[in-house]
């Protein structure tokens, strides 16, 4: 048969083999179709349930906290000192200013601490390096460590080991810094290896040095995600309690405290021990103590969350 006669049934037979194929594909996908869209349905509904339920939770909480604490918001919670004797007249003014230390501690250390480990991890470490291993080991590992623990390690070795500070704000401030160091430096690493690689061979391929590339074009880029771990490691230190109750916060303190010196307090633990009274003015004063350090995280949060979002628009 000559190549002319040929070519008519060669394609022939392909055209209807291609239309068979597409006629089964069509079929297989058609019917997966509708049983993929039912299950995207059934993900959904219950994404939506999941997300309704922690809504319905937190809303009742928060209302019921305005509800409970809303007769105690006053200028002298902020004010007065805490008293046992007399709760009506107490206030929240040693454990706010406790908190703002202790907070203002953590972000001091953990920034520097957790960004330089994620950069040099990311930037500098080599992978096939025992330490460099074990080190990223420690990190993951660390990071699902119960609070206690920490609390504990803090009184071994920030209170009375090596660094014996004491009982002080400064202790409580290292042992919360220890705590959250890991959710910073995660954080602080993904939003780092999420910058294109091409960005850094621009750079150096203009002249740039290893150490210019990553603080004039790398951090910039990766500072809206490094900011968004900070947040959430701010959120957590800030209502810990039982790591402040093993290295030293009193539930009840006279006076301003100091952050190398003297006896201190925090919100969370001057709550804890407010809704633990069976007298109630002191559940009242708890869910004031509940109001205002919801106030103080919102503030931290919001000025985070501005930074975060100018820096986005900027780079």
């Amino acid at each position: 048969m000559s190549t002319g006669e040929k070519t008519p049934h060669v394609s022939e037979r392909t055209r209807l083999a291609t239309a068979g194929a597409r006629a089964a594909t069509e079929s297989v996908f058609g019917q997966a179709r509708g049983g993929a869209k039912a299950s995207n349905a059934l993900f959904l509904a219950l994404l939506l349930l999941g997300i309704g339920v922690a809504l319905l939770g937190l809303v009742s909480l928060l209302v019921w906290t305005a509800q409970e604490g809303e007769s105690r918001l006053s200028w002298d919670l902020f004010t007065e000192y805490p008293n046992t004797i007399l709760p009506d007249l107490a206030g929240l003014r040693s454990a706010i200013l406790g908190t703002l230390y202790i907070i203002g501690g953590v972000i001091l250390l953990v920034v520097p601490i957790g960004v330089g480990a994620a950069i040099y991890l990311e930037e500098y470490a080599d992978n096939s390096r025992w330490y460099n291993r074990l080190i990223e080991l420690n990190i993951q590992n660390l990071a699902g460590v119960p609070s206690i623990v920490y609390g504990i390690l803090g009184l071994g070795f920030i209170v009375r080991g090596p660094l014996d500070l004491g009982f002080v704000a400064a202790a409580g401030s290292l042992t919360l810094t220890l705590l959250v160091l890991p959710t910073v430096i995660i954080a602080s690493r993904e939003a780092i290896r999420a910058v294109p690689n091409s960005v850094r061979a621009g750079s150096l391929a203009l002249g740039a040095t290893q150490w210019q590339t990553i603080s004039r074009n790398v951090l910039p880029s990766a500072l809206p995600g490094i900011l968004t771990g900070i947040i959430l490691a701010v959120s957590r230190a800030l209502g810990e309690a039982a790591p402040l109750l093993l290295v030293g916060a009193s539930t009840f303190v006279l006076y301003d405290p100091e952050f190398f010196d003297g006896s201190y307090t925090a919100l969370p633990v001057m709550i804890f021990n407010f809704a633990g009274r069976p007298q109630p003015e002191f559940r009242v004063l708890a869910a004031a103590g509940v109001i205002v350090m919801l106030v103080v995280l919102l503030a931290v949060n919001s000025f985070a969350i501005w930074l975060r979002n100018r820096y986005e628009r900027k780079w």
